[in-house]
């Protein structure tokens, strides 16, 4: 299930969505090597954040498999910044485009709503507490985690809370047959919200996905704006 398109239009330009968007791409070419093993590994070990290495629970010198052949070595130094430069590596092509997809096609509403300068503390806030909710569910990992997906899962909880109504074109794989399926925003959004936290009961960050970060970063999201949905409802 992947959305394509939403029917809310914009009457400003979404200039932090922009932003961001820019800044993932950059850090992808620049930073990340467009994806080069040693650019990538090297960004997703020193950039990434490592729940047991961030709390000093993993060893110095413990080494991480990420792949064959390649893998992390734990220092021992606890770097702060990783909570928010994670926010801004990537694993893959796959990952990046999928995210700033994702940004693309819910961050400009929210944007309209919050302004400018909100919507970019919420952005980060909500990447925060995403990377708190994966430190907590698993304090003791000393796998990288990296990906703007948390702080994108804030922007759908927003969105899901502010237009739960509005239309979103889905697009659906069953086999060989593809199709667009329109669907309201919370039950799309709700939908992916609930296989977050199942899949985050059941296996925590198994196959390399943050589930925790999603549901702690569409938590908070969704939590920041109910007083602008208030708001927004009883506005004449």
């Amino acid at each position: 299930m992947f959305p394509i398109r939403d029917e809310h239009r914009t009457a400003t330009t979404p200039l932090v969505t922009f932003a961001l968007i820019g800044l993932n791409a950059a850090a992808w070419v620049f930073l990340q090597g467009l994806g080069a093993e040693a650019s990538l590994v090297r960004s997703v070990c020193e950039l990434g954040l490592i729940p047991g290495e961030l709390l000093g629970s993993v060893a110095a010198g413990t080494r991480v498999p990420l792949g064959e052949g390649v893998s992390c070595v734990i220092t021992g130094d606890a770097n702060w910044l990783t909570p928010l430069t994670s926010m801004f590596m990537h694993g893959s092509w796959f990952h990046i485009v999928g995210n700033m997809w994702f940004l693309w096609v819910f961050g400009d509403n929210v944007e309209e709503v919050l302004g400018h300068a909100g919507y970019l503390l919420f952005y980060l806030v909500s990447g925060f507490a995403a990377a708190a909710a994966q430190v907590v569910a698993d304090p003791a990992s000393a796998i990288p985690m990296v990906g703007a997906s948390g702080a994108i899962g804030g922007v759908m909880g927003a969105y899901a809370v502010l237009f739960p109504r509005a239309r979103i074109d889905v697009l659906f794989f069953f086999g060989f047959f593809v199709r667009v399926i329109p669907m309201s925003a919370i039950f799309m959004l709700g939908y992916w919200f609930l296989i977050q936290l199942l899949s985050g009961s059941m296996g925590g960050a198994e196959g390399g996905v943050a589930f925790w970060a999603h549901v702690g970063g569409f938590a908070a999201g969704a939590a920041m704006v109910l007083p602008l949905r208030a708001r927004m409802r009883y506005a004449a």
